[in-house]
């Protein structure tokens, strides 16, 4: 394929928000070869390669003036399977749930926790994406990416990519690597991750006793179904604010407060607080303000009901922090990137 770049193109499909905002150049790459032609365009035409998966994970608060690469690889592949473990390869443009599905209906278990998470493969090791227990680092192999500053294909160990609670190598170093692929360890047979509780709730009251991969990834779909709206209907990024990591003592001390405060212990000694809870107790649950709000169902969730901008979402997020901070000397870190 031989690489297609458009003028003044519209994103606003491109990004789960619904914000509008345009791209200066954009184009879609197909394969590797698409990629190194993306690079070379950009520099000919004088401008930063701003790479997009899903468009997921992101608020668009201008224009871009860029040329914005869309990864729409696709491929999926099994490298080895010893009838108990697997390897499986999959391109970077492939969208994520799709994926968990396709590798549920082969047989292979692992990823069933993060079911329905929107996205692509290659941006959800950036994220570090988790959902239910799971996080991608405890599924993946190693992934294959581009040294931008090098031109170099580099392959990336889990070690190498220095994972943290949502957290990358990746997301660290912004603009540097540009994903291509991914392998994920996966297993045939294997103990499932049950701790969440409504997962273990839920298959009760289904009657499922002996709970199969594909038994969970249901019961995560409906949850997260029941929980997060749908991006096609109202425009969100899923949850907007990172659970916060406090010390101990902060903890206590908000637990003497709030007896009901959700937290969880870590293994670190600290305590991971949740941010929704934090947002609900206080009051922002269901806020509007013109298009921008705060879902009624879930206050992780921040929502565009049809003509938001991204400096209003951002402005929304300013709010709630600054409240969070003075209610409960709490700082809240955003999720998403900002473009």
């Amino acid at each position: 394929m031989s690489l297609v770049v458009h003028e003044r193109y519209s994103l606003a499909a491109c990004n789960t928000f619904g914000v509008r905002a345009e791209a200066r150049w954009y184009a879609e790459a197909h394969d590797d070869a698409e990629v190194l032609q993306a690079l070379l365009e950009a520099g000919r035409l004088g401008v930063p390669l701003q790479v997009l998966g899903g468009g997921s994970n992101i608020v668009l608060t201008r224009d871009q003036q860029a040329l914005v690469l869309r990864m729409c690889s696709r491929g999926v592949r099994v490298l080895a399977d010893d009838g108990e473990q697997a390897l499986v390869e999959a391109e970077a443009g492939e969208p994520w749930h799709p994926f968990v599905r396709h590798c549920l209906a082969a047989g292979f278990s692992g990823l069933e926790n993060l079911s329905l998470i929107p996205g692509t493969v290659g941006a959800a090791p950036i994220q570090n994406v988790g959902a239910y227990g799971v996080e991608v680092k405890d599924v993946l192999h190693e992934l294959t990416a581009l040294d931008r500053q090098t031109g170099e294909l580099r392959i990336f160990s889990r070690a190498d990519c220095a994972f943290a609670y949502r957290d990358s190598l990746f997301k660290r170093q912004v603009g540097r690597f540009l994903i291509l692929r991914v392998r994920f360890a996966l297993r045939r047979h294997g103990p499932l991750c049950l701790d969440y509780g409504p997962i273990r709730q839920r298959l009760a009251a289904l009657g499922i006793e002996r709970p199969t991969a594909a038994d969970v990834s249901r019961v995560v779909c409906a949850i997260r179904a029941e929980k997060l709206p749908d991006p096609k209907v109202l425009g969100n990024a899923g949850s907007f604010f990172k659970n916060p990591l406090v010390s101990a003592s902060v903890a206590d001390r908000l637990r003497a407060a709030y007896p009901s405060l959700v937290a969880y212990p870590q293994a670190d000694g600290q305590v991971k607080l949740a941010a929704g809870w934090l947002i609900e107790q206080a009051g922002w649950k269901g806020y509007r303000d013109g298009d921008v709000g705060v879902h009624h169902l879930q206050a992780l969730v921040l929502v565009n009901h049809g003509q938001a901008t991204g400096e209003q979402v951002i402005d929304l997020a300013r709010r709630i922090q600054q409240d969070i901070a003075q209610r409960f000397g709490v700082a809240l870190e955003m999720e998403p990137n900002i473009l």
